[in-house]
């Protein structure tokens, strides 16, 4: 599936290349076995409304933009989030204001919204510069005689950064190297786990597996969380500003009772893992691109100067690094970290002519949404100019989710935002970023979109 003759000379970035026509239900089984967007074909990067029947489920995907704004805004109240998501995170975040639905989404939402004052841009602009500067000289410090494996830096660099909100403490090494490998586990087993699940098979221990990842992640905070929360409900806990004392702060809108030590792992795992792996994966993959187009780099590296002025990246410089902003944004649009959002029918429901049953799933696919040649110019090339264009403004605001949408929005984005510009910002002055003579990255798309094997750049450093 090749884009229009205009886009000829724009650079197309990989991804998995669509079947011609829907695959069978076996072949659907075998590719999504370790990515979700390896199932997909042709006519899905066009299509309204797709509708599968599997042995257990019946799934639609929508791409129709005014049926996507139905279901994300759900005004009617019968589209929440599916109870199969659930089965996915529930070993990792359990019931958290990320899975939790009506009434309970509602109270759940009123007492964190406290502690997101944690993530106010400005404050919080300190502790991700602190992070950076530790990258940074990661990276110095580092064997460069050779390129270098970046998903695992920008995991660091992330889960310190959100580390440092939720607690008041740096991520060490082995920590982050923990976490990182933890999590590659747990994606590598509750994929197969959900696919056996979709297809009414035994498990075979892939579950199993996935819940002893998701322990080993929860080794490393749960020690903090449980020495505050005995402190503070012993009386002895001194306040600090940060997410976790207002987590500890929080009383139920309607019974006054606090969070349970259970209920603020469940919140502290939601926003850990929100607030560092997609971070990581839209780091990973617009690193990547810089690699690929030195013209960029230079362009970039001439604007973060001219905003600057030699001096150290401010919170107030980062207003005028609009090239940056674009790179960050077409990265989420060519790779949202979270490919697929899913709700759930919970009444008989007409959509496009298609009776919907309860019990269906409904999938609304960032990934689709932003490659569909209906809605984006050349929408499988990398141009991130493209957010500059009138004739794309349409797109970018209707069209433009990686995020999620309605009243589910990530309430981070500004956060996630602001990290990936001065990241990358501060990567891009500090050196000059090469891809070596090997085969490409391959997306796959589990619970979140990361490549296939970790991806490999030079870092040269940049003369200043």
């Amino acid at each position: 599936m090749a884009d229009a003759p205009e886009c000829d000379g724009l650079f197309t970035p990989p991804y998995p290349v669509p079947h011609k026509s829907k695959a069978s239900l076996l072949k659907r089984f075998l590719t999504g076995w370790n990515s979700w967007i390896h199932t997909l074909f042709d006519r899905s990067y066009t299509m309204q409304m797709g509708e599968i029947r599997l042995p257990k489920l019946d799934f639609f995907i929508a791409n129709d933009l005014s049926v996507v704004d139905r279901v994300m805004d759900d005004r009617e109240k019968v589209f929440p989030k599916h109870s199969f998501l659930n089965e996915l995170l529930d070993p990792l975040i359990g019931n958290s204001v990320f899975s939790a639905n009506g009434k309970d989404w509602e109270e759940q939402r009123e007492m964190v919204n406290p502690a997101f004052a944690h993530t106010n841009l400005k404050r919080v602009f300190p502790a991700m510069q602190g992070a950076v500067d530790d990258l940074l000289a990661t990276i110095m410090a580092m064997d460069r005689s050779k390129p270098i494996a970046v998903d695992p830096l920008m995991t660091h660099v992330a889960a310190d950064i959100i580390y440092r909100t939720i607690f008041s403490v740096k991520l060490d090494q082995a920590s982050a190297d923990h976490i990182y490998h933890a999590f590659h586990r747990y994606q590598k087993n509750i994929q197969p786990g959900a696919m056996l699940k979709l297809y009414g098979l035994p498990l075979l221990g892939y579950r199993r597996r996935a819940i002893r990842a998701a322990t080993e992640i929860h080794s490393v905070f749960g020690p903090i969380v449980q020495a505050r929360y005995d402190a503070w409900h012993g009386g002895s806990g001194e306040a600090k500003a940060d997410i976790l004392q207002s987590l500890l702060e929080a009383r139920h809108p309607e019974t006054g009772e606090h969070f349970t030590y259970q209920n603020i792992m469940e919140q502290v795992s939601t926003i850990f893992l929100a607030g560092h792996e997609t971070a990581a994966s839209s780091m990973t993959w617009a690193l990547y691109l810089l690699a690929e187009c030195p013209h960029l780099q230079e362009a970039l590296i001439g604007e973060i100067d001219g905003a600057t002025q030699g001096q150290p990246i401010a919170f107030e410089h980062l207003r005028a690094l609009g090239g940056v902003r674009n790179l960050f944004r077409e990265t989420l649009r060519l790779y949202p970290p979270v490919s697929f959002l899913v709700r759930e029918v919970t009444a008989p429901t007409t959509m496009r002519d298609k009776l919907l049953h309860k019990g269906a799933m409904i999938v609304i696919s960032p990934w689709l949404i932003q490659r569909n040649r209906n809605n984006w110019k050349c929408p499988h090339a990398f141009a991130p100019e493209r957010f500059d264009d009138p004739e794309e403004a349409e797109a970018c605001r209707r069209a433009y989710m990686p995020f999620g949408k309605g009243p589910r929005i990530c309430i981070g984005a500004g956060f996630a935002q602001q990290e990936g510009i001065l990241i990358l910002a501060s990567i891009i002055r500090a050196f000059r970023l090469r891809y070596p003579d090997i085969p490409k990255p391959e997306p796959v798309s589990r619970l979140t979109l990361r490549p296939k094997d970790a991806v490999q750049l030079w870092f040269d450093t940049r003369a200043r």
